[in-house]
C-alpha cells in the first residue's frame, strides 16, 4: 500500500492547515475549530475512507475536534497534542521536527548498552528536561542507548505509559513534542542512541475513541487488554497505515534510533504479509532515506525466531528481541523462586543454554505453559537478543514492585551483573540498577474514571494469584505509589552502592576494550555447566581470549585449568577486596604463564581471566573441585547444554 498523506493536522507555513483522518464507515466528517474562533468545516472524502481538507487561517495553537456524521465530536486519532487530557480537544502544533545532526548516523546494535528509564519517575521534575542532567553520568558509566518507556498521551500525569490513547501525541506533563526532541538532541550530542517504547498491540481503555472512526479493533481475537487491533481483517489496510505512519513519525520527526515494540505476541495477524514484516520494510526504507541506523526491537513471549529472521527465510525481519529466558534463568537461580513462569527455570543448565543459544525453550515441553514452547535459536548472533537482570516488567509486575536489590544479597547482585555484562548479548539496565537502587517500581495510574480505577485494582490482585504471593499490591491510583518509584542516584556515592556502581563501570569498560567481549562473537562462546552450580564462559577473538567463571554454589570451589601455554591474568574477582563494600580498587595480577593454573572461586561470585595470546590448540583439561570431590563438565567440550 502506498504511503499516504500524513494523518492528523499539519500546519503549513502559509497560514493554512491540512486535516486528514481515516473514517471509512462515516459518510460525513467535519473539523470543528474550537479556539481561536468557532467554525465548522466539512472534509472531502475518497473511496478508501480518508477525509481531508486544507483550511485557511488555521495555525499552531488551534484547538479542534472532528464531528462524525453530525452526531458526535471526538479528538483526532492522530492528534499531536492533547493539552487538556485524553477527553479534551486536539491541538495543532507548529513543531516541524528535530534538526538532524549531520554527524549522527546511529549505532550498530552490537554497540548498544541500553539504559531503560521512566521519564515521570527518573528525575524530581518528571520531564524530558529532567533526564538531560543525568546523560553525562550514563555515558561515563558506559551506556550507549537510552530507552524511554512509552511517552504517548495517557490519562492524567501518572502512568507507566502502556495506557496511551493517542499514539502520535507526546505526553504534555513530560514536556510534549519539543521536550522529547530536545532530549533526543542532547543524547545524540553525547553519542547516545535513543530507543522509544511503542505500543501497537492495544490502546489504553480511557480516552480511546478509535472505534468511533473505523474498525481499528476486531472481536475475532482477544488480548489481555481486550479486543485485538485489526491487522488482518476487513478494512485493516487503513489500520496498518495508521501504525506505519506512527513508526515513521517517531524516527523522522524526532530522530528516534530504535523502536521497542511492546508485546508483539498480542499482535494477531495471519495475513500473507504480516504487519510486523511491513513495519520492518517501512523502517528499512526510512533508514535508507535518512542515512541513519534504525532498529526494531520486539518484546515477545513466543520464543519464535521468525520474528528475527528475514522474509526470505519465512521471518518478519526485525532486528532484535528481549530475551526473557535469560532473565528468568538468572532470577530463579539467585532467588530460588519457582512460582509462575519461574517454574520452568532454576537449573544451571538453563542459564548455560541462554548464554549459548539465546532461548532456553527451543521446542521442549514447558511445565508452566503445559505444552511445547519455542524453536531453535542457536544460529542467531548474540546481538539479536537483549538481555537484562531487571526491567520495568520484571520489577513492576511483582506484587510490591521490589527490585533485585531487595531480594538477594550484595554478592548476588554482583554475580548477576557479571552474567549480563559479560554475556554475548546486548545488555539492558533498568534505571538505578547500576548502583543497587532500593526504591520499588510498582504499577501506577491516574485514570479519571472511578470504575476503571477499581477495575485496575481488582486486576492487579488477580494477576498475582499464579505466584502465590502474600499480601496486597500497593494501590496503583495512590500518588504515594507513584512517588515511591522515584530513584535516588545519591546512593551511588557510598558503601556497597558505590562499589556496585564501580563494578558496572569496570565491566562496561572491559566490554568496550577487550576484543573477545565484543558482540556478536566471531567465534561462538564455549559455555559449560558444571555440577555444584558453576558455569564457565570462554570467549575468543583474534589472539585474545577471556574465561569467566560464575559460581552459584554456597561453598568455595577450586577451579583447575590446563590450557595451551599463555599469559593468563586475573582481571576481576567479584569477591576480591576491590569490589567489596569498602569500595573499588585493586590491580590486575598474573595467574600463571605456563597455561596451567588453579583459582579458588568464592560462593556466589564470578571471576574474569584474560590472555592476550591465542592459540588454535584445544583445551588440554579442565576440572572443578567443590569440597572433597572433583568433577568434569556435564557436557563434552563443544557440545551444548
Amino acid at each position: 500500500m502506498r504511503r499516504r498523506t500524513t494523518l492528523g493536522a499539519t500546519a503549513l507555513k502559509d497560514g493554512r492547515c491540512r486535516f486528514r483522518v481515516w473514517a471509512p464507515h462515516r459518510k460525513q466528517v467535519s473539523v470543528h475549530i474550537l479556539s481561536p474562533g468557532d467554525r465548522l468545516e466539512p472534509l472531502g472524502s475518497d473511496p478508501l475512507g480518508y477525509h481531508e481538507a486544507l483550511l485557511d487561517g488555521v495555525g499552531p495553537g488551534t484547538d479542534y475536534r472532528f464531528l462524525l456524521d453530525g452526531e458526535v465530536e471526538r479528538p483526532d486519532p492522530a492528534s499531536r497534542a492533547q493539552p487538556q487530557g485524553v477527553h479534551g480537544p486536539s491541538r495543532v502544533t507548529g513543531f516541524e521536527g528535530l534538526d538532524a545532526d549531520p554527524g549522527w548516523f546511529g549505532l550498530p546494535l552490537s554497540r548498544y548498552v541500553v539504559y531503560e528509564l521512566h521519564v515521570g519517575t527518573f528525575s524530581p521534575e518528571g520531564t524530558f528536561a529532567g533526564v538531560v542532567p543525568s546523560l553525562d553520568r550514563l555515558r561515563d558509566l558506559g551506556v550507549t542507548a537510552v530507552e524511554l518507556m512509552p511517552v504517548a498521551r495517557f490519562p492524567g500525569e501518572r502512568n507507566w505509559g502502556y495506557d496511551g490513547a493517542y499514539p502520535f501525541a507526546v505526553q504534555d506533563s513530560y514536556g510534549g513534542g519539543e521536550g522529547l526532541a530536545s532530549l533526543v538532541k542532547a543524547c545524540h550530542g553525547r553519542g547516545l542512541a535513543v530507543i522509544l517504547d511503542v505500543v501497537y498491540n492495544h490502546l489504553g481503555p480511557e480516552g480511546n475513541y478509535l472505534s468511533d472512526f473505523g474498525p481499528y479493533f476486531t472481536d475475532r481475537y482477544h488480548t489481555p487488554w481486550g479486543p485485538a487491533v485489526n491487522f488482518d481483517g476487513p478494512d485493516s489496510d487503513g489500520v496498518r497505515d495508521y501504525f506505519l505512519q506512527n513508526a515513521r513519525y517517531w524516527v523522522e520527526t524526532f530522530g528516534i534510533d530504535a523502536l521497542r515494540l511492546d508485546a508483539v505476541h498480542a499482535i494477531k495477524d495471519f495475513s500473507a504479509r504480516p504487519f510486523l514484516q511491513e513495519l520492518a520494510e517501512t523502517v528499512d526504507r526510512a533508514e535508507r532515506e535518512l542515512n541513519r541506523r534504525i532498529h526494531l526491537i520486539a518484546e515477545s513471549s513466543l520464543n519464535d525466531t521468525r520474528i528475527l529472521r528475514p522474509p526470505e527465510q519465512g521471518g518478519f525481519g526485525l532486528d532484535a528481541q528481549w530475551n526473557d529466558d535469560f532473565h528468568h534463568a538468572v532470577h530463579a537461580l539467585l532467588t530460588g523462586e519457582r512460582e509462575g513462569y519461574y517454574e520452568d527455570f532454576g537449573r544451571i543448565e538453563h542459564l548455560a543454554k541462554a548464554l549459548d543459544q539465546g532461548y532456553v525453550y527451543t521446542g521442549q515441553h514447558s511445565g508452566f505453559r503445559r505444552r511445547r514452547h519455542g524453536n531453535p535459536s542457536r544460529d542467531l548472533p548474540g546481538d539479536r537478543f537483549v538481555v537484562s537482570i531487571q526491567n520495568h516488567d520484571q520489577v513492576g509486575n511483582r506484587m510490591k514492585g521490589d527490585r533485585l536489590s531487595g531480594l538477594v544479597g550484595f554478592s548476588d547482585l554482583k554475580l548477576a551483573a557479571g552474567l549480563m555484562l559479560l554475556s554475548p548479548n546486548v545488555p539492558l539496565l533498568f534505571m538505578g540498577e547500576e548502583y543497587g537502587e532500593t526504591a520499588p517500581f510498582p504499577y501506577f495510574i491516574s485514570h479519571t474514571d472511578p470504575d476503571l480505577v477499581e477495575a485496575v485494582r481488582r486486576g492487579r490482585k488477580e494477576e498475582f494469584e499464579a505466584f502465590q504471593w502474600t499480601g496486597s499490591p500497593p494501590d496503583p491510583f495512590d500518588e504515594a505509589t507513584f512517588r515511591s518509584a522515584r530513584p535516588n542516584p545519591d546512593l551511588a556515592d557510598g558503601g556497597r552502592h558505590r562499589s556496585l556502581h564501580a563494578l558496572y563501570r569496570r565491566l562496561l569498560e572491559l566490554r568496550r576494550t577487550l576484543a573477545p567481549l565484543e558482540v556478536p562473537d566471531a567465534v561462538r562462546p564455549e559455555v559449560r555447566a558444571w555440577p555444584g552450580a558453576l558455569l564457565t564462559l570462554h570467549r575468543r577473538r583474534g589472539e585474545e581470549a577471556v574465561l569467566a567463571v560464575f559460581h552459584f554454589g554456597r561453598s568455595e570451589a577450586r577451579f583447575h585449568v590446563e590450557l595451551p601455554e599463555a599469559d593468563w591474568r586475573l582481571l576481576l574477582d567479584s569477591e576480591g577486596g576491590a569490589w567489596m563494600e569498602s569500595g573499588p580498587g585493586g590491580e590486575v595480577r598474573r595467574i600463571d604463564d605456563r597455561g596451567s593454573f588453579e583459582v579458588r572461586v568464592q560462593p556466589r561470585s564470578f571471576m574474569l581471566m584474560h590472555r592476550s595470546r591465542e592459540t588454535s590448540e584445544p583445551w588440554k583439561s579442565i576440572s572443578v573441585s567443590t569440597g572433597t570431590s572433583t568433577s568434569r563438565p556435564e557436557k563434552t567440550p563443544g557440545s551444548r547444554p
